[in-house]
């Protein structure tokens, strides 16, 4: 589900609850609804969620699996430095 995928990425990219909802400017609550599944977040902010993960919005909603990179066999974490290195390439 949606918010399994926010925790799962989180996670992999250290960042608390808080953390996270400081980047989105939303509440620390905002962020447990979403990975509770009690609220999903509008599509203004499903799409900041895409952009910071760097990941699709298809993918955050799990209608797609792939990523923009072939990340087969390479854990959320390694995922995550992946996603900071081009990020850092980007820049």
């Amino acid at each position: 589900m949606f918010g399994d995928r926010v925790k799962q990425l989180r996670e992999a990219h250290n960042f608390s609850q808080v953390q996270l909802a400081t980047k989105l400017h939303v509440s620390k609550q905002a962020i447990s609804n979403w990975e509770n599944n009690n609220i999903m977040p509008s599509i203004e902010m499903l799409v900041k969620l895409a952009d910071l993960f760097c990941v699709s919005t298809d993918f955050l909603l799990e209608r797609d699996n792939r990523r923009s990179l072939d990340t087969t066999g390479l854990t959320d974490t390694q995922c995550a430095h992946l996603n900071l290195i081009i990020r850092d390439i980007l820049r």
